[in-house]
């Protein structure tokens, strides 16, 4: 495990946390960081996701704003993080950001995407715009119905919190509606309900995510 370089399609040089599985690959698995970058939280994610038998890499896909962002979860770390990724990407160069990610992975087997916060909004982008995905897990994508009329191309569960203030019921049930093929859960629990780090933390609905996803993977990424 460690840090590596990634290209994107425009040449921009970005970091990356990558782990592989101490046994045999399952498959591959990009995670894309909340709004707090690729901090301890999004490494131990993709421990994890390695644990269970897949190759991972998270991009640093706020390096094209500032290299090395790892935030924490007071008020001002959430008001700096909020800022960048509403205020300062890109959406284009973002996408190609993740789509370096894919890419790098795509030649060590299928590729699954999944995303947390601001990273699960670019998991239903990168379901509807990137190539060489097989499937994808959206947390708490906080933004999703402003581009709900987006189409995956690629089979995709969403996660949302019940008592998430960020995300009203009304716009999870809108996207539902407009997705019904779509699988939408919704849990007894707020917004960022899957990491540790968190008051919000809600280990319950977060282990049946997890499951859920690992179950995801299985049926799409293993041949």
């Amino acid at each position: 495990m460690g840090s590596i370089r990634l290209t994107a399609a425009d040449g921009f040089s970005l970091s990356a946390y990558e782990v592989e599985p101490e046994g045999p690959t399952k498959g591959c698995v990009v995670v894309i960081q909340e709004v707090f970058g690729v901090n301890d939280h999004i490494r131990e994610v993709c421990n994890g996701y390695a644990t269970n038998g897949y190759h991972v890499v998270a991009p640093a896909i706020f390096d094209r704003f500032e290299p090395g962002v790892e935030l924490g979860y007071e008020q001002e770390d959430m008001m700096r993080g909020v800022g960048i990724a509403r205020g300062e990407l890109e959406m284009e160069s973002t996408l190609q950001d993740i789509q370096a990610a894919i890419t790098y992975l795509s030649d060590k087997g299928k590729v699954a995407v999944v995303g947390y916060c601001f990273g699960g909004l670019m998991t239903w982008m990168a379901a509807s715009n990137l190539t060489g995905l097989a499937c994808a897990s959206s947390y708490y994508g906080g933004g999703i119905i402003e581009v709900n009329e987006l189409e995956p191309k690629v089979p995709i569960i969403m996660h949302f919190g019940e008592l998430d203030a960020h995300i009203p019921l009304t716009d999870v049930n809108e996207i539902e509606q407009r997705h019904p093929d779509v699988p939408v859960y919704i849990y007894q629990a707020d917004h960022g309900f899957n990491c540790d780090h968190r008051a919000s933390f809600d280990a319950d609905a977060a282990a049946l995510a997890r499951q859920r996803t690992l179950e995801l993977f299985e049926a799409h990424l293993i041949a």
